[in-house]
């Protein structure tokens, strides 16, 4: 049985939304305040943070972020009124592992969780590599995330190994965004394809010798990317 930690300071929607998680066999821990999560954290064993973006106390971005500095890798699923494409990819960016827009039906919810959870399955599979993927003097072990390249040794977000993965098992093939988009996020409409295109901005910084010149995360305009090796 998996465990949810929920963070959420509507209470009247965080009873509702632990009944229905709660009926599909989640365990479920509440928390209505931001600065709670990290003592929970520390208190008990989770498999996934349901987190609202405005919280009294600390808001999610800044709490996802402290929780990815300090080397947790725990799944983030945000929940928020904010539909902004903008405000969406800075919550990926963060470290957040999918996003859900309120109004939001319960299905839909119990979906994306789902799915976050498949995807971390096909993540961690070793079917590339039992120990690191390497190439040209690179490295990248999909189940610690960490990779080597020309500056040196990172640490890399979820949906950064995930995106490299994809890439990989498909390497010299042209890549659109929107494949790219359902393969790490699940589902073929996102609110702009920018968050693909961030998201290889920073894969080339790391393992680019010139990422102004990519030689191996190739742009292929108009359509999409290709993995060069």
């Amino acid at each position: 049985m998996k465990t949810l930690l929920l963070v959420e300071d509507d209470n009247h929607l965080a009873d509702g939304l632990t009944i229905s998680l709660k009926s599909e066999g989640y365990q479920v821990v509440h928390v209505g305040n931001g600065l709670r999560v990290i003592e929970e954290l520390e208190r008990g064993m989770f498999d996934m943070i349901l987190m609202d973006i405005m919280l009294p106390g600390i808001d999610g971005l800044t709490l996802c972020r402290k929780i990815r500095a300090e080397g947790n890798r725990l799944p983030i699923l945000f929940m928020t009124a904010r539909d902004q494409s903008d405000q969406i990819t800075e919550g990926l960016l963060a470290g957040g592992d999918d996003y859900i827009t309120k109004p939001f039906d319960t299905g839909v919810l119990l979906a994306r969780i789902q799915g976050i959870f498949r995807r971390l399955s096909w993540l961690m599979a070793k079917d590339i590599s039992d120990d690191a993927y390497r190439f040209i003097g690179r490295k990248i072990n999909f189940a610690t995330f960490e990779a080597e390249g020309p500056g040196g040794k990172f640490t890399l977000s979820r949906k950064e190994c995930m995106i490299v993965k994809y890439m990989v098992e498909r390497k010299g093939e042209v890549i659109s965004r929107d494949d790219l988009l359902d393969a790490v996020w699940g589902y073929e409409v996102y609110p702009s394809s920018r968050t693909v295109d961030n998201f290889i901005v920073r894969l080339r910084k790391i393992f680019e010798d010139n990422p102004q010149k990519p030689k191996i995360f190739e742009t292929i305009r108009g359509v999409g990317y290709r993995f060069s090796i």
